[in-house]
């Protein structure tokens, strides 16, 4: 038992309880030409610019209009600190549009500070190059999404990255890059997105077993263990795509704060599941009922472009895809150990109930943490 004992307390160490899911962090810039002059109007995460440089002055966590007047100033100044601007050999000056002001926008995801910003050239001509490096330095895990919206062609969106800051405007993103660009997006998506990455462990964790006689018991081969493990993330694939792409189509949309609790609540019940089996020769179906509700959390990174057809029927392809190779990358690492493990009372015990039990109580934090 002492040995047990020891084994649970190490397995405690790797949960711990103040992690805190949330939103990628993500900006939006969007570039436009009126009468021959460029603009730009960049969208930043408020709880982004908070983490970068403080807004919240009262300390009361609750980020208000006049705390984002107070610190107008400093919020461009440190945006136009990490953009720069080229146009040929020459660096474009960048000002804030004084008639616009400071702008809030609520996008998918929560309230974003709005900068209308007015590049000023002094050539004309020659490419267009920008130097993007917000928040990197922070947060290496945010990213950029530039959509250069001049002329009539809505051209597929950039992405910047600390791996990819320079980003040159005119040349155009093929859409083999544009497809291979969404599906590294998707694959971050799923790596950093701690609760989707606990759903799909929690459903995985059974699936080495079988329950009979109110307990569970050994799978006997590999084969069917795994047969039943790919029909259950299958339907949760499935169900997350249809309203993936629902909601980029903006055919439904849900208020986040609903659907983050709903995400989290999921997280809730599949682990309690787990420990108190209610579903157990149909857990296809609770995990396509679910994958519905994590389709609308994945949708936030795509929802908030303004995408032409054709752009964003390959952005939504690639980042599906990725998605799908980001579970893959975690079952495949997970699921042969939990085969190995599968008859040790460790497993059965320690990881599959007390795992279950310690994830329902980290999403249950989140839970009460969106919900308020």
């Amino acid at each position: 038992m002492i040995k047990h004992g020891l084994l649970f307390c190490l397995l405690l160490t790797l949960f711990p309880v103040t992690v805190s899911a949330h939103s990628p962090s993500t900006s939006y810039l969007f570039i436009s030409e009126e009468h021959g002059n460029l603009q730009m109007r960049w969208d930043i995460a408020l709880r982004d610019l908070e983490q970068a440089m403080g807004l919240d002055s009262n300390l009361d966590q609750n980020i208000t209009w006049q705390e984002l007047l107070d610190k107008q100033s400093a919020i461009s100044a440190y945006a136009f600190s990490n953009l720069d601007l080229q146009q040929g050999d020459k660096a474009c000056q960048l000002s804030q549009i004084s008639n616009n002001g400071l702008q809030v926008e609520e996008h998918s995801d929560g309230s974003y500070a709005v900068l209308h910003i007015k590049p000023t050239c002094e050539e004309k001509q020659g490419e267009l190059t920008l130097n993007y490096h917000l928040l990197f330095n922070d947060d290496p895990d945010h990213r950029g999404i530039i959509l250069d919206q001049r002329g009539e062609n809505n051209q597929q969106p950039f992405i910047a990255s600390p791996e990819n800051q320079l980003i040159k405007l005119d040349q155009p993103v093929s859409n083999f890059q544009n497809l291979w660009n969404f599906i590294k997006q998707g694959i971050w998506h799923i790596l950093i997105g701690f609760d989707h990455i606990l759903f799909i462990v929690t459903l995985m964790l059974p699936a080495v077993l079988y329950y009979k006689k109110s307990q569970w018991h050994a799978a006997k081969a590999f084969k069917p263990a795994l047969f039943d493990l790919m029909k259950v993330i299958t339907a949760f694939t499935v169900a997350h795509s249809i309203t993936l792409s629902l909601a980029t189509l903006e055919l439904v949309m849900l208020p986040s704060r609903w659907v983050e609790s709903a995400i989290a609540l999921s997280v809730v019940l599949v682990a309690i599941n787990n420990i108190k089996p209610l579903f157990t020769h149909s857990r296809w179906g609770v995990a396509f009922a679910f994958g519905l509700i994590h389709g609308f959390g994945f949708a936030s990174v795509l929802g908030d472009l303004d995408l032409s057809a054709g752009s964003l029927f390959l952005s939504l392809l690639g980042f599906n895809l990725g998605v799908e190779v980001g579970q893959g990358l975690i079952l495949l690492t997970l699921f042969p150990i939990a085969y190995l493990l599968r008859e040790t009372l460790f497993y059965q015990h320690y990881l599959l109930k007390g795992g279950s039990l310690l994830i329902s109580m980290l999403a249950s934090f989140w839970l009460v943490q969106r919900v308020i």
